[in-house]
């Protein structure tokens, strides 16, 4: 959350009022007033997710297009290489892909989701970053690109093992799409973008909406049985079970895609001795660590006991040792877990599953163990 948020200075989303309304307890983040949860608690929105379907509001996140000047989708792709390690060329019609803008030096602008609607890209970035998303884009694009943000649609995530069954009565074809299927559809009558993705670690579906028809799509998704709102406290939860990174607090300008374990998001053809190797910023850098490795990687971490171990916490190779060997980026309670689960960045040597690191908590050492993620296997229908 940032504490520098006023609630004066506060954007809302299109879903604003059904959240208050609901009982969703508010707050500030990535500068929206946004629902952390509802009066069903953060742990059994988390656990619903898992068990049948959970609706989140992510309309804070920013939608753009891309369009070639010449009017060539191959065009569009090729330039928005020049800014992601991905292979965007590639990208079907009809299909997604997960990616990362990279700095020069080749650390993480953001990550973002890029799908291929046939005559245009359709982006989804991060709400902290989208600004500067837009900007670096103009800077990079401008000349080849027409870029245009989509500030008049909502965005909506139905996730869990229902979620398809839920969204079958909304939209029929939905059940047939598989994991990174996207494009325009009809729900409910109403000219939606969806893609089959999320970021729970369950299958589900990411809906775009005009946001004069978002609340009424909402409530009738609501209004299923099997449909619980989730809040921001849920959302992170269920993330981190997953694995998943968190943009500004696991990656960021400080890391590469390699360091923050993303190898597999870089197709062979954006790599050393493909077709298209490189000619993205920080390319050198990221390309070298893909070759030789990085100095240090992202690992999952379980600690012993119950007690949560918080973002920013220093970990050290013995329970004796004066200087940290890293530190934890992410932290909390799993509830499908009923334990405490984390990640962070470790050198190498010390980042081999089933090391034993210690935690500076509260000036004592706690012991954690190196694990292998997710911690809660994913679910996305392949």
């Amino acid at each position: 959350m940032l504490a520098t948020d006023k609630p004066s200075t506060l954007k809302q989303t299109p879903l604003h009022a059904l959240h208050v309304a609901r009982g969703g307890k508010m707050v500030p983040f990535a500068g929206y007033d946004m629902p952390v949860q509802y009066a069903t608690g953060v742990l059994k929105e988390h656990l619903h997710t898992r068990a049948a379907a959970g609706l989140f509001d992510v309309s804070h996140m920013g939608q753009l297009t891309l369009r070639a000047k010449s009017g060539k989708l191959e065009d569009a792709a090729l330039a928005l290489e020049k800014l992601v390690p991905m292979d965007i060329l590639a990208l079907a019609p009809g299909r997604q892909r997960y990616a990362q803008f990279t700095n020069k030096a080749g650390g993480i602008l953001d990550d973002l989701m890029v799908a291929n609607f046939g005559d245009h890209l359709f982006l989804v970035v991060n709400a902290a970053c989208k600004d500067e998303d837009e900007a670096h884009l103009r800077a990079h694009l401008s000349d080849t690109c027409i870029i245009e943000t989509l500030p008049d649609r909502a965005l909506i995530a139905l996730q869990g093992p229902k979620a398809a069954d839920v969204l079958a009565k909304f939209c029929p074809e939905a059940p047939a799409m598989k994991f990174m299927d996207a494009g325009p559809h009809q729900m409910n009558g109403i000219a939606c973008f969806v893609s089959r993705s999320g970021y729970t670690g369950e299958d589900g579906y990411e809906i775009s909406i005009p946001n004069d028809q978002a609340e009424a799509l909402t409530s009738a998704l609501l209004n299923h049985p099997d449909v619980l709102p989730i809040g921001l406290g849920a959302r992170d939860s269920l993330r981190l079970e997953a694995g998943l990174c968190l943009y500004g607090h696991d990656i960021d300008t400080t890391t590469t895609p390699i360091e923050g374990g993303l190898n597999w998001s870089i197709q062979k053809s954006r790599r050393t001795g493909g077709a298209r190797a490189g000619g993205f910023l920080g390319s050198d850098r990221i390309l070298a660590e893909l070759d030789g490795g990085a100095p240090r990687k992202r690992i999952g971490l379980l600690p012993e006991g119950r007690a949560p171990v918080r973002e920013g916490v220093l970990l050290f190779a013995d329970a004796n040792s004066t200087e940290s060997i890293g530190s934890v980026t992410s932290g909390g309670f799993g509830p499908s877990l009923g334990a405490p689960i984390a990640m962070g960045y470790l050198p190498n040597a010390q980042a081999a599953d089933g090391t034993t690191v210690f935690a500076e908590l509260r000036g004592q050492r706690m012991p954690m163990k190196v694990s292998p993620m997710p911690f809660v296997p994913h679910s996305y229908k392949r």
